[in-house]
């Protein structure tokens, strides 16, 4: 494969993912709506066209305009989406969809891909826009790709967990290392041992890379850190890249209701693990960055921004009403 179609490909993902594929050879050509900076704008070896996925005659004209042999979907968020593009790209050697971790609708660990049952999706979700139907959506896109898979259509998935690393507009992980970066105390909801599985983003690139190379057509693969890090545990990261020393104070639900703060409020907390099995990838040869590594890139770009993660709760005020109880204890 010489031509790679990457559908997005100015934010996040997709921006890392132009870059592994320029790294690896390809003529690379953007598809979006061009309503983000392009920081490819200055780069002869990218082309942009413009258009919106969501509608087909646009994503039809780009199909014909760029003859991609392989081609990356990272903005399909909703089921209707997929099935058009596996249909309009149903002769590329490759499609690959972009899904998630959420996809999965049952509680296990690790979340497998062969074995944990996807998400219900009814006809009211997989039109809806809310943050509830995410995964749902998510996981009826990966049916269609199964579904276009048995038509013949070299079709893939690949469901990463929470991203993180340079260029993360969600801020989440830049939430934390603000925390880490302005105060001496941190504090954490729980015991700290809270694991939500991430993936650094370069690694989210490789995979849908090596997928879209020597992936099986109807097969979903995880993708995530083979390192997992406990909440408490990615501070002491952080710290470390930020050559301080951090004291992480641990807070339950009744301390924490002190400043009418709940567990749930804090971004990258979750109560029941959420962990992806990743061996099924790592058999196609892919191997993830070593997390101290990814996490020093993560923290550079930090420092390099404007991000502070300030948008997410709780603010600070409210923390030091909880510091100030657990003082008194």
């Amino acid at each position: 494969m010489d031509d790679a179609l990457v559908i997005g490909g100015t934010r996040f993902i997709g921006r890392h993912l132009v870059d592994e594929l320029l790294e690896h050879g390809y003529d690379v050509t953007i598809f979006n709506r061009g309503s983000h900076e392009n920081p490819f704008a200055d780069d002869d070896r990218v082309r942009r066209i413009e258009g919106d996925r969501t509608n087909d005659s646009a994503l039809e004209a780009a199909a014909i305009e760029a003859e991609p042999d392989a081609v990356f979907d990272c903005v399909a968020y909703y089921p209707k989406d997929v099935q058009a593009a596996t249909r309009i790209f149903e002769n590329c050697e490759a499609y690959v969809f972009v899904s998630s971790g959420a996809a999965y609708g049952r509680e296990e660990i690790p979340k497998r891909e062969d074995a944990t049952p996807l998400a219900d999706c009814s006809p009211e979700q997989a039109v809806d826009d809310s943050g509830a139907t995410y995964g749902p959506r998510k996981a009826e896109g990966d049916r269609a790709v199964f579904a276009a898979a048995e038509r013949g259509v070299r079709s893939m998935a690949v469901r990463p967990c929470i991203v993180y690393g340079p260029h993360d507009y969600t801020e989440r992980l830049d939430f934390w290392i603000d925390r880490v970066n302005r105060f001496d105390r941190v504090v954490v909801p729980g015991d700290g041992t809270n694991v939500w599985h991430r993936a650094y983003v370069e690694d989210v690139a490789s995979a849908l890379r090596i997928v879209a190379e020597r992936g099986e057509a109807g097969e979903a693969y995880n993708v995530g850190d083979r390192r997992l890090a406990t909440l408490e545990e990615t501070l002491g990261l952080i710290a470390d890249q930020l050559d301080t020393t951090v004291e992480v104070v641990t807070a339950g639900p009744r301390e924490l209701a002190a400043g009418d703060i709940e567990p749930a409020d804090y971004v990258l907390y979750r109560e029941y693990p959420h962990v992806l099995a990743t061996g099924k990838l790592a058999g196609l040869g892919w191997e993830s960055t070593p997390i101290d590594e990814a996490m020093a890139r993560s923290v550079g770009d930090h420092l390099e921004s404007d991000r502070d993660g300030s948008e997410h709760e709780p603010d600070r005020e409210s923390e030091e009403r909880v510091l100030g109880i657990l003082d008194t204890l």
